[in-house]
């Protein structure tokens, strides 16, 4: 297969898998000037997949870095609000959603960390409508990643520079099963597999799990009437679509005030720009109460004073160490991609669609519930070949959920 015949498999997989776009549905492409090449792909398979209207919202590095170096501080507590418009007509048009993420890591890297998280909490409160749609599965949305040159650069920098993005795209491929064969048979057997998985979870009912690896033993404790999901979801309307490409991941959620413990990440988190990294967060009934970082420190103390819930859990998700990913030995610097490869958490808001019923309740209910809600949803990855993972029933049993970093059954 040739490299523009993958680009083509790529840009229809999205389209037809990733958000499946639906006769006559509108569909917003938000990415960046990195990807304006496949992005026209995507465009012209969308239309013919049936689509009724393309919008490309296009961002570009330059544009972005002037902003929170040269923009004026009363800025970053702000948000427009054409941007609010666009996606609340999404919402009420039930359109798709798109991301295209080619992002450099190191983007914003050197930026005062006050005006990324005046920012980030400016958008996150202005877009909670837009936020709730996505969390709750009301439209279909899919995020997928490309090659820029300087994200290359950075997973890859023993390369010589002109080798780099071929090499990046080459992997991505393989993330996401283009190159032999048929991808979207290859998807669908993958997603059987995931949900499997979560079926076997959700027969159990684990009433907690226990993670211990090196710098690592927490206890998390789960709802009674939580539910293990994989990649694969469905709007109201029956749709369905993958969010994540790739995806490796079966997940849930917590109780809020149910997390006990000490962990600490396995791979870096690239959070707006910057890199969190060295870090471990202490627990207790829940909320953070310490967390210290080698690097990114102040970010990271940032984030989880976002709002009240960025200092609790919202996702729990199980990753076996030998995942495609993972056995790559490449560390992407991208959490689409990192998440895939470990077992990790994300703090803040928690998915509804992981609680029997949850897409019905509004966010005081949820709360009620012990389920946690906030304007933050930020995954970490924590996993690794030393994590061992035991699923404790409500009668006290323990059973080995995973071993030495993978599935245990």
């Amino acid at each position: 297969m040739t490299f523009e015949e993958k680009l083509e498999q790529y840009a229809e997989l999205a389209v037809k898998v990733g958000v499946n776009i639906q006769k006559g549905q509108y569909l917003l492409i938000n990415t960046s000037t990195d990807t304006l090449d496949f992005t026209r792909i995507v465009v012209k398979k969308a239309y013919e997949a049936g689509a009724g209207r393309v919008q490309v919202n296009l961002t570009d590095p330059v544009f972005t870095r002037a902003f929170y170096e040269l923009g004026a501080e009363e800025e970053f507590s702000k948000y427009p609000k054409w941007i609010v418009a666009q996606r609340d007509e999404l919402i009420e048009r039930k359109g798709a959603l798109l991301w295209i993420d080619a992002e450099d890591p190191d983007l914003l890297a050197g930026i005062q960390s006050s005006r990324i998280s005046a920012q980030t909490k400016a958008a996150g409160e202005a877009l909670v409508r837009y936020r709730k749609a996505v969390m709750n599965d009301d439209i279909a949305w899919s995020i997928i990643a490309v090659p820029s040159q300087k994200w290359a650069a950075k997973v890859f920098p023993d390369l010589p520079e002109n080798e780099q993005v071929n090499a990046l795209w080459e992997a991505i491929f393989q993330t996401v099963r283009i190159g032999e064969g048929d991808a979207v048979e290859k998807w669908r057997k993958h997603v059987e597999n995931l949900e499997s998985r979560a079926k076997q979870l959700n027969e159990k009912k684990y009433s907690k799990l226990h993670y211990k690896a090196p710098g690592t033993d927490l206890t998390i404790e789960l709802p009674e009437k939580h539910l293990w999901v994989s990649g694969s979801s469905k709007t109201p309307e029956g749709t369905t679509f993958i969010a994540n490409m790739p995806t490796e991941e079966v997940f849930t959620l917590p109780c809020k005030y149910g997390v006990n413990g000490v962990v600490r990440n396995t791979k870096p988190l690239v959070y707006q720009g910057n890199i969190i990294d060295g870090f471990s967060l202490t627990f207790e009934k829940g909320k953070i109460v310490k967390a210290e970082a080698e690097v990114g420190n102040e970010l990271l103390q940032e984030l989880i004073a976002n709002d009240e819930g960025s200092s609790y859990l919202g996702e729990v998700a199980l990753v076996p160490h030998q995942s495609p990913i993972s056995s790559s030995g490449i560390l992407y610097y991208n959490t689409l991609f990192d998440e895939n490869a470990s077992n990790h958490l994300a703090i803040g808001e928690a998915y509804p669609t992981c609680f029997e019923g949850g897409r019905e309740l509004q966010e005081g209910q949820l709360e009620a519930l012990g389920i946690n809600t906030s304007i933050t949803h930020e995954d970490f990855m924590i996993g690794s070949a030393e994590m061992d993972i035991d699923g404790i029933l409500p009668d006290g049993t323990e059973e080995p959920i995973f071993r030495k970093g993978n599935w245990a059954f």
